[in-house]
This record gives C-alpha cells, structure tokens and sequence, in this order.
C-alpha cells in the first residue's frame, strides 16, 4: 500500500452518496459592499438564459467571470483557508472557478513554501491536496457560487498509479471531481527539483486513464512548456504526440505553453503557430492564465497586435482565469491584482470573444454546464 493510500485511508469515509461536485452550501462568507453608483454584481441567475439582462462593457468589470485555474493549495508550508479564497470571489465577481490544487508537493519538513526556493529539494507527487479540496468544497461552497474539483495529483511519467488514484477519489467522493489537472508533461521550472519532462515513451501509457476521462467527459488540463529562449519550440514534440495520441480527448494546454524560460518569443510566430495547433486537434483548448503571458507578450504593442485577433478568431477555444497559488504569505489584494493583469487582454476583444472568454461561453461548453453566457449589449 503506498504512503498516500495510507493517508487516504486514515481520513474515514466521512463523506457518502454525493452526487455532483457543484455543490450548494451556505457559508458566512460574504463579498464586499459593491461601490455606490455601480452596476448590481452578476450572479448564477444571469447565466441561467430566460431573458437574462444583457452584459454592458461600457459600465459592468472587464475581467472574467471564470477563473479556470486556481490553485486552492500550495507546493508547502500553510495555505489560505478556503473560506478565505471563497470570499476572494465573491469580492471579484468571479462565479465560476476550477478547484486546483497541487499535485506534486514539497516534503512536510521543508521550510520552504515555493519550489524555486529551494533546488535541490524534490517534489513529490500525491492524492493529498485533491482530498483536502473536496473536503472543503463539500461543506464550505456558497449558494452564489460554482465550483469543480480537478484532480492534480496524476504524475504523467508514471500512468499505471493514475487509475489507482481515481479509483480512491471515486470511493470517497463519487462523481465529485470533473476536472483533470494542472498536470506536468513539461515543467522547466521545477526541473532542480527532480521533476524532469515526461518521457516520450510513457505517452503510450496513459490510454487507460484517458479512456475513463472520455467517458466521463472530463477535460484535461496539461503543463507543457513550448520551450525556452534558445529553442523556443524544444518541447513540442512531447505536446504534438500526446494530441495525436489522444485526439478525442478534450485536452487544455495551459498558458499556451508559455513560461518564464520563454518570454521573448515573437509573438506573430506564437499566435501563428497556436493557430496551427488549433486548426490540426479540434478538442485542443487553449488556458491564458499567469500573469506572465501579459508581462511578457499581451501587454506589449506587439504583443497586442498579434493576440487581440487570433482570441476573436478562435474565442471558443480560450479559457481564462489567473494561476493563483493560494500559499499563505499571499492575500485579497494580490489575488484581486493577479485577476485584473490576467484580464487585461479581454478589454481588447470583440464582444462575441468577451462573451465567449471572460463571461464564461466556452467553458460552460467545455464542461456541459447547464449555464449561458449573458449576451453583450449591442452584440
């Protein structure tokens, strides 16, 4: 029996016949009083269609509804409560949000909260985080508010583990996680931490979990860095190989496999070559979450002018959110800054691709969420 089958088996089966992840429970937590003058906060019955009021981009926030990416938990050290992060959203006018956590850890002893501080110290993967999120989401998840479980803890180099962990994920919360990821096939950042690309040949492997995830419906959300800035497109190949593997599978490619070890590339020949990817795996699904892909590329004129048309053209294949990782020496205000630098880009896009992107359209579709984006005034 491994370390985590242990852990797991020690939580007790508090939990018994849940049926959704979208779970509906009243909590104390509260957003802040909206600003006088300003347009009433959108809530889930905006989404419900019916003659939902139209969206007015003249008066109402220009960042996303829907943070597809954010990470409850911490690589080590302690996290932000949940309830703290929930009030978070409620604040920002955020109704949706994928329930990430980490799934390859730093050792308990570690004094360190973040990877990059300390090299040389391994990452190890585990079932942990995913059972901590569904403990919380279950009892913590306020009325106004929707929330999906990922699984994080897949560690890709090694496929036969992955079924096990879903298997022990169902027995304690059946039909609760609906999400796959964030999961790493290539992470330059963690490589000092012994966590090195996945090989090529493991690929092969993975055909039983992504059956079930099929079946399921169930979108995976895959960390696949492009390259760096010597060899911008270094990685490709391992990306290409699983899209050609698993192509009815609906797979995420987070932050358009950019990273902080590429942030120089010519944003023409991204945008370009991300259309091209698009264009040859139609379940492909584009993350532009981290504030690195607007420091780097949105937030320059070039970078504008190569992005602004290629989300409008392919709007319903881009997911938004922020990457926040919800490590304790954080707080409300970084959250509410990495929410607005990480919806920038949205203010530039055409009201179909606003629609789409920052008021959720494609990731209701993604996920088969009984919910509508509201239309955009004079759209």
């Amino acid at each position: 029996m491994s370390n985590d089958t242990k852990w797991i088996c020690g939580v007790g089966a508090v939990i018994a016949g849940l049926a959704s992840v979208h779970v509906a429970a009243q909590t104390g937590a509260s957003a802040q009083p909206a600003t006088a003058g300003a347009p009433p906060a959108l809530t889930l019955d905006a989404f419900r269609g019916d003659g939902a009021a139209c969206y007015d981009r003249s008066t109402q926030p220009q960042t996303t509804v829907v943070d597809s990416h954010l990470h409850f938990r911490p690589f080590g050290g302690p996290a932000v409560p949940f309830e703290e992060i929930v009030q978070y959203l409620e604040a920002t006018g955020v109704l949706f949000a994928n329930v990430y956590g980490i799934g390859q850890m730093l050792p308990a002893s570690s004094p360190c909260t973040y990877y990059l501080d300390c090299p040389g110290t391994p990452l190890a993967p585990t079932l942990r985080n995913d059972f901590v999120n569904a403990a919380n989401a279950v009892v913590k998840t306020p009325e106004g508010l929707h929330l999906t479980l990922a699984m994080t803890f897949p560690d890709l180099a090694d496929p036969d583990s992955i079924l096990e962990g879903m298997e022990l994920l169902d027995a304690e919360y059946p039909g609760l996680f609906r999400w796959m990821g964030e999961v790493n096939l290539v992470k330059q950042a963690v490589f000092a931490n012994g966590r090195g690309p996945v090989p090529a040949e493991a690929i092969g492997g993975w055909a039983g979990f992504m059956a079930v995830l099929r079946e399921r419906g169930i979108a995976i959300a895959i960390h696949s860095d492009l390259g760096n800035e010597e060899e911008p497109t270094l990685y490709l190949p391992l990306m290409e190989q699983v899209l050609d593997a698993y192509p009815d599978n609906p797979i995420v490619w987070v932050h358009m496999g950019l990273s902080r070890e590429l942030t120089t590339m010519d944003p023409a020949r991204h945008a370009a070559l991300m259309t091209s990817m698009l264009e040859r795996h139609p379940n492909l699904m584009l993350d532009i979450t981290w504030r690195v892909l607007d420091d780097a590329y949105f937030s320059t004129p070039e970078g504008r002018a190569a992005y602004v048309p290629f989300l409008n053209a392919h709007s319903e294949r881009i997911l938004p959110g922020t990457d926040f990782l919800a490590s304790r020496d954080k707080d409300f205000d970084v959250y509410r800054e990495e929410l607005e630098v990480n919806s920038r880009i949205l203010g530039h896009l055409d009201d179909e691709a606003f629609r789409n992107i920052a008021l959720g359209e494609s990731y209701f579709r993604l996920l088969g969420l009984d919910y509508e984006a509201p239309r955009v005034c004079g759209e």
